[in-house]
């Protein structure tokens, strides 16, 4: 027990200290895009004459960023304070964590390419709709003001300081508000990190299991993990009998929702909007599972 808990101790200061580290390096590098260009051309990023494009646009360039779940947090609230369009920027974080390029790579290994194809076209149009029902249903309203449109950006800041000034301080003014809900997500990380046994995954999830792709899903939310981590357990739960599609419900639920990215979302929108965005994952994880399990071989 003193081992586990020593682990598990560990294992939460380093995420911590990595998270924050992480927060502040790429708010800051957002901090200086923002000083740098103008908002408008922000905007235009995701702006388009024809409406469904914007939506494509923005899941096109969440599929080409290189951003975990983790760090598409200070991106999203960048792009909300600057105007961009909400639907779009939706679609942008939805498609972000689902389609790094490295989840994208892990996958050809674990499923073979055309797995990876089913995978990104899958979630690519998942990402595109769900930012559009987004919109269409108004969940605009559920941005708590302080990330609201045209609530301020480094550019906003004294024009006076030097950039990177300006840019550390739009930095620090974001991170300051979610720093509560980093730790309390990190903290429930490191709980499950510790005291879950992987064993009661391939139990629950087993191809025996007639809701062993829901229940696949349902427990990668909790699950705290990075693509390159990821890599040997989902390797090893094909190992040891856990089935295609409910091993890849478990990485579209752990990669883009994991109990972190929920409480740092929780500080940027309402509850309405999270659980929303939530339970999409969930639903998406749910079908491209089972896409899987009856298209991929």
């Amino acid at each position: 027990m003193a081992s586990i808990l020593l682990e598990t101790g560990q294992w939460f200061l380093f995420t911590t200290a990595e998270l924050i580290v992480l927060f502040l390096a790429i708010s800051f590098l957002v901090g200086l895009l923002q000083v740098w260009l103008p908002e408008e051309k922000v905007r235009k990023l995701f702006e388009t004459r024809r409406t469904i494009t914007g939506y494509f646009v923005g899941a096109a360039v969440g599929a080409i960023t290189p951003f975990c779940s983790y760090s598409t947090i200070p991106v999203l609230s960048s792009l909300l304070r600057s105007g961009a369009p909400f639907g779009p920027t939706m679609a942008f974080l939805f498609s972000s964590p689902l389609l790094d390029p490295v989840v994208l790579g892990v996958l050809v290994y674990v499923v073979g390419f055309k797995g990876m194809m089913v995978y990104a076209t899958l979630t690519f149009l998942a990402s595109v709709g769900v930012g559009a029902l987004l919109a269409r249903l108004g969940f605009e309203a559920d941005i708590k003001s302080e990330y609201g449109s045209g609530c301020g950006s480094a550019t906003g800041l004294e024009a006076d300081l030097p950039a990177w000034r300006r840019a550390w301080e739009a930095a620090w003014g974001f991170f300051v508000p979610v720093v509560p809900y980093l730790l309390l997500g990190t903290a429930i990380g490191a709980l499950i990190y510790g005291f879950v046994p992987t064993v009661w995954l391939v139990a629950l999830a087993g191809p025996d299991q007639p809701f062993a792709i829901p229940v696949a899903a349902a427990l990668g939310v909790p699950m705290d993990v990075n693509a390159e981590t990821f890599f040997p357990v989902a390797t090893a739960l094909l190992d040891k009998g856990v089935g295609v599609g409910a091993v890849v419900a478990l990485i579209v639920t752990s990669m883009g929702v994991s109990v972190p990215e929920v409480a740092l979302l929780a500080g940027i929108f309402r509850p309405r909007l999270v659980m929303f965005l939530v339970a999409s994952v969930f639903i998406v994880a749910i079908t491209t599972g089972a896409i899987f399990s009856l298209a991929v071989t």
